[in-house]
Formats: structure tokens, C-alpha cells, sequence
């Protein structure tokens, strides 16, 4: 398995594929990656750096913590702080800021909040403790929803109504169509992240890909991946043609998983939902279904009109549009660190921010992206 994976990180095939990029552009364009982990190797091997003058890559909408709006964060937060109540979720989650605070301060302050690595770890703690109602803090895109709806699946199938899942779950497409539609679009070309591509496939991007004409290719998360998928995607543009193409072949089919996606469309269906920083996207969440109402813990919890308040000063929403690159942030590395964070792209451990925080913070500030 690791010589599968350092296939896929060795240097001279990765050098390979940025001289034919340099042979390649004749003319400048802008990519956008559209999952976290995908920036993380892009900035940690330092892709970007080898890649020909004129062709820039802008980091996406692609973690699922950084957008999920600060007024779920609230909402978590009072339900949490319930007598009674057991709130679970992934790690990252805990350090996200609310209006005022976190769910590490919520923990500190008494409530019971602890980090599970999957919603059926949650779902055993609710089988095991009857007495208590154990709430999951669903995030993440295609990739990670499937599981929720298992969990949520499971527990009506085994009657237990001391679960519930507050759903975060965002879709990618319509963010991507979201910054299409904008006014000022940089984007000419997507690289769309392999793991949601597993999920629901590569049909799934065929509506934009005729709607905007712009190529789109499903990439994985290797540096020989990346550049792999760049140029492809470089490829397509200076032939004037936009089509769905794979790079990720070896984990991505044309439909995707069918299981899976029948275990999300059981569950969920498909809501209105903001992005942290971004604003509401119409058809961009997964709420769960009435016949589920009993483990949705935003019924169950009657919090639908708790609001949520953004730092003035965080200017994540401009780093998730691709319209600020994160050291050109006046307050990246000084009033906001890790450490310190104002936004959820400096805490999570896939945002943008963290990972130039992490990788470029010693070599000074990038190249602007202005035009």
C-alpha cells in the first residue's frame, strides 16, 4: 500500500507533469480546488510553486467545518449546554467559534461534549446510555454524509429515541455553481475533490459543465494527482472545450456509489443552507426527512431561531470565495492563529489559513491574487 501511495508522491514524475505544463499554457487561467485536503498538499509539496507564471490556483469552499455557519455553531451551543444532554462530534468542531464562544468552552463550563471519530460511535454511546439523549454534530460534504444517515437509520430501526443528529451536511455542486453565478468570476476550471466524486460520481458535475462551460475533473489528493489534474484541466481549456473528466480513476466511477447515495436519499433531502462567510445557497444542505423528524435534533431541541453572529475582523468568506489568499489577510499569523483564531479556516485542520499557517507561515506573504 505505501509504494501505491509514494507512486503518487514521487518527485520526478511531479516535475514531469510541471514541464509539460509550461509547454502547455499560452495564455493565463485560473483553477480553484474544491476540498481542504487537496489545499493541504497543494500548499505542504508545494505545487503551486511549480507551476507556470499565469496559471493560478485559488483555494475553494472545501472544508466542510469552515462553512458551517456560526448560527448551527449556536444552535449546537444550546443544545449542549441542556441538562441531560451528551453532545458529540468530530474534534475540529469543538474549537470552531460561535457568536461568543465554543464548544471547548461549553465543555469547560460543565457541558458534556466529547470527540467521536464517526456518528455510530455516538449512536453506541446513546445505546448505552439510555438515561442520557446523546446529539451527533453532523459535518461534511457527500463523503461523510452517507455515514450520518446510517447512524440515524440505525437508530430508528433499533428504537432509539435518545439519539438525534444536528445536520450540517453541505453539497458541493451548488457551492461551485454559487461562485460560477458570481459577479467577477476568476474560475475557468474546477479540480473537484476525489473523495465526494467516490460518492456520487462524476455525472453528478455534468449540469455545470453545460450551464457555465467550464471543465471540470475529479482529482485525488496525491502531488502527482494534483498536477496530473491541472493539466488536464489546463488541456481542455487552451482546446476551447469544457467536458467531466477523471484523473481520480483508480477510487472514482462515472456514477459513483449507488448504496450509498440510496442511504443519503432515504434520510435526507436536500434544504437551503448558509455557508459560513459565503452566505445562503439555495439547495445546499441536507436536512433530515419528516419521516426522521424524531432523531432531528434541531426539532427535537426547538432551536430553529437561535441566530448567529460573525467576527467583524475574520475575513474567511473572501479565503473560501478565492477572492483573498490567506497571508493577505492583515490579521493571518498575528491576531489570528490556531492558537487565537478568529475564523473557522485558521481552526480547522483542513482550512486554508491553517494550512499556509502550517506551511508558508516563514516565507512572507504570497503573490497577490488581484488580476
Amino acid at each position: 500500500m505505501m509504494k501505491y501511495v509514494e507512486e503518487y508522491r514521487g518527485a520526478r514524475e511531479a516535475h514531469r507533469y510541471a514541464q509539460a505544463l509550461r509547454s502547455l499554457v499560452t495564455r493565463p487561467w485560473t483553477l480553484m480546488e474544491v476540498c481542504g485536503g487537496q489545499t493541504h498538499a497543494i500548499v505542504r509539496f508545494g505545487i503551486d510553486q511549480l507551476l507556470p507564471p499565469g496559471l493560478t490556483l485559488l483555494h475553494g469552499p472545501g472544508c466542510p467545518v469552515c462553512v458551517t455557519p456560526v448560527a448551527l455553531v449556536d444552535k449546537a451551543l444550546a443544545i449542549a449546554s441542556r441538562p441531560g444532554v451528551l453532545f458529540c462530534s468530530f474534534g475540529d468542531m469543538l474549537r470552531v467559534p460561535g457568536s461568543e464562544k465554543d464548544l471547548l468552552s461549553a465543555k469547560a463550563a460543565g457541558a458534556d461534549v466529547r470527540i467521536v471519530y464517526s456518528p455510530m460511535d455516538a449512536l453506541a454511546l446513546a445505546e448505552r446510555m439510555p438515561e442520557r439523549q446523546v446529539v451527533f454534530f453532523a459535518v461534511g460534504f457527500e463523503t461523510t454524509a452517507p455515514a450520518s444517515a446510517m447512524a440515524v437509520h440505525e437508530a430508528r430501526r433499533r428504537g432509539l429515541r435518545n439519539f438525534s443528529l444536528l445536520s450540517a451536511h453541505v453539497l458541493v455542486p451548488p457551492a461551485m455553481e454559487a461562485i460560477l453565478a458570481s459577479p467577477g468570476r476568476r474560475v475557468d476550471g474546477f479540480l473537484a475533490a476525489g473523495h465526494v466524486c467516490t460518492i456520487m460520481g462524476t455525472e453528478t458535475y455534468q449540469p455545470l459543465v453545460r450551464a457555465y462551460r467550464v471543465p471540470i475533473v475529479a482529482t485525488g489528493f496525491e502531488p502527482v494527482d494534483l498536477l496530473q489534474g491541472i493539466h488536464m484541466c489546463v488541456a481542455q481549456l487552451e482546446e476551447g472545450r469544457a467536458d467531466v473528466e477523471n484523473q481520480y480513476a483508480r477510487a472514482v466511477r462515472t456514477a459513483g456509489n449507488a448504496p450509498a447515495q440510496a442511504m443519503l436519499h432515504e434520510v435526507f433531502e436536500v434544504v437551503p443552507r448558509a455557508w459560513r462567510g459565503i452566505g445562503p445557497i439555495p439547495a445546499s444542505g441536507l436536512g433530515l426527512r419528516d419521516r426522521y423528524a424524531d432523531w432531528d435534533a434541531e426539532r427535537k431541541f426547538r432551536v430553529a431561531e437561535v441566530g448567529g453572529r460573525e467576527d467583524s475582523e475574520c475575513q474567511s468568506g473572501q479565503v473560501l470565495r478565492g477572492l483573498l489568499k490567506p497571508p493577505e489577510c492583515p490579521a493571518f499569523g498575528t491576531r489570528c492563529t490556531p492558537e487565537t483564531p478568529l475564523g473557522a479556516t485558521m481552526v480547522s485542520s483542513e482550512g486554508a489559513c491553517a494550512a499556509y499557517y502550517r506551511y508558508r507561515r516563514s516565507i512572507g506573504p504570497c503573490a497577490s491574487t488581484s488580476p
